[in-house]
């Protein structure tokens, strides 16, 4: 417990010094079957290869759970991504880019580079991807919602579907994030990040299909994503269970 404190204080000091983050970089690795888009870092592999403890992982979750709450549903405005039943294949690598600088992401990196090692990406991961998904997430909620739903359904079926699935529910297997759950405004800027070049670590098949998408578009599209229910992972907000 005394070195978890000791992490995350040394954490909250390096938050302050986040424009000290390497700049963006490839990174080498070992190609992996399930990822044939791109390969890994060792870590990212080592990582996927450990079992992950939960018990673990709950203890560790101290170190974000200031900015993605207690029940790792994001933060209320949207703007903090919901982490809760996320696959572990998809949140290892991230953390992975963040920390190898991959990923630019000056936030997350003094936080990420705080744990240990691959041990601590799959015991993290394990909790998370266990936790159920709120059933709150902050969907487009303007006058024109229901339109920009339908327009954002028939791109996402033309384009996203046969990768995150009819549900939204990703691929824990093949690294796609399930998007059913996640906020509007988190997949809105993630989205336009990647189309705009400024998320280097991002599905080359993904930069290729959204590259042209206007800012109507994604807004559609996000507004579409953040309607989806991925079934029998939804439950109602619980905070865990406090223990140390």
């Amino acid at each position: 417990m005394k070195k978890l404190v000791l992490a995350l204080s040394l954490a909250l000091q390096a938050a302050a010094l986040a424009h000290a983050e390497p700049s963006p970089a490839g990174s080498e690795g070992v190609p992996v079957k399930d990822y044939p888009w791109q390969a890994l870092p060792g870590e990212t592999n080592e990582a996927l290869e450990r079992k992950g403890d939960r018990k673990r992982g709950e203890r560790l979750y101290a170190l974000c759970r200031s900015c993605h709450m207690a029940s790792a549903g994001g933060s209320p405005d949207g703007g903090v991504p919901r982490l809760a039943g996320q696959h572990r294949s998809v949140l290892i690598k991230q953390m992975a880019d963040i920390r190898s600088g991959a990923r630019h992401n000056p936030t997350m990196y003094p936080f990420a580079v705080v744990l240990a090692d691959p041990q601590d990406l799959a015991d993290l991961a394990a909790y998370l991807e266990g936790l159920c998904i709120q059933a709150n997430p902050r969907r487009y909620d303007a006058p024109d919602a229901g339109q920009q739903v339908a327009a954002g359904r028939a791109l996402y079926d033309r384009a996203c579907r046969a990768c995150h699935g009819p549900s939204g529910e990703g691929s824990m297997h093949k690294g796609y994030p399930a998007l059913a759950g996640q906020h509007h405004r988190y997949l809105l800027r993630q989205m336009s990040e990647i189309r705009d070049g400024r998320r280097s670590s991002a599905h080359r098949e993904m930069v290729a299909i959204i590259g042209s998408y206007s800012d109507d578009q994604l807004l559609a599209v996000a507004a579409y994503q953040s309607s989806l229910v991925m079934p029998g992972k939804v439950c109602a907000v619980k905070a865990p269970s406090g223990k140390r």
